[in-house]
């Protein structure tokens, strides 16, 4: 189904994986209802659950009926009362949300949406917009994915390839570092600028070399 049934669960999926999970305990716990008929009920559910996920995918109208819409909670910087009460929420949701993203003051927002998720989105106003690099007409260098080389005393070796190294090399970096073995380092990572970060279990200073 999918790592969005991980990330958030919508209002049918909470319903379909609670009686999945009590079908599973009765069908371990009693012995009076036959096997087969638990087992059937539990894939028919799955088999809802699978179904309910492609049509959501594939239709907007079946995407709206199960998972519901947006609701626009604050409006060019006023309070949607009509919609607030929509969305079963009071003021006082609406201003822990805020606070939640860092809004201690609701004038400094423009627009507030509540997602179907049930997580609250905020646009501030100008004023309060954080200025960036391309604001000021600064050019800066596109910042890349930090590549974990060694992970709890373990070689990823196919990170280590995507980044263009071996292990050869990687062995050859940490000693002219006097880094511990790689069984006591925790994590190493290679980040911007070809930069290697190797973090010892122990507490030793952070080791940084810059990659040729």
């Amino acid at each position: 189904m999918g790592k969005k049934q991980i990330s958030q669960l919508t209002f049918f999926d909470y319903t379909i994986g609670i009686s999945i999970g009590s079908i599973a305990a009765e069908m371990a716990s009693t012995d009076e209802i036959p096997y087969l008929h638990t087992l059937l009920a539990m894939v028919i559910y799955g088999t809802l659950a699978i179904l309910i996920s492609f049509l959501t995918n594939k239709s907007i109208k079946a995407r709206r009926f199960f998972t519901g819409r947006a609701f626009i909670i604050i409006q060019n910087g006023k309070i949607l009362e009509q919609n607030l009460s929509k969305a079963k929420l009071d003021i006082n949701d609406l201003l822990a949300a805020a606070r939640n993203e860092g809004y201690f003051d609701l004038s400094d927002i423009a627009y507030a949406v509540l997602e179907t998720n049930g997580k609250m989105s905020f646009l501030p106003i100008a004023s309060k917009i954080p200025v960036t690099t391309g604001d000021i007409g600064a050019v800066s260098a596109q910042s890349q994915l930090c590549a974990n080389v060694i992970i709890d005393g373990v070689v990823m070796k196919e990170n280590l390839r995507m980044a263009g190294f071996d292990e050869i090399w990687l062995s050859r970096t940490l000693n002219e570092q006097h880094a511990p073995p790689v069984s006591e380092i925790i994590l190493a990572c290679i980040g911007q600028d070809n930069m290697l970060t190797v973090y010892p279990r122990t507490k030793r200073t952070v080791l940084q070399t810059v990659l040729d």
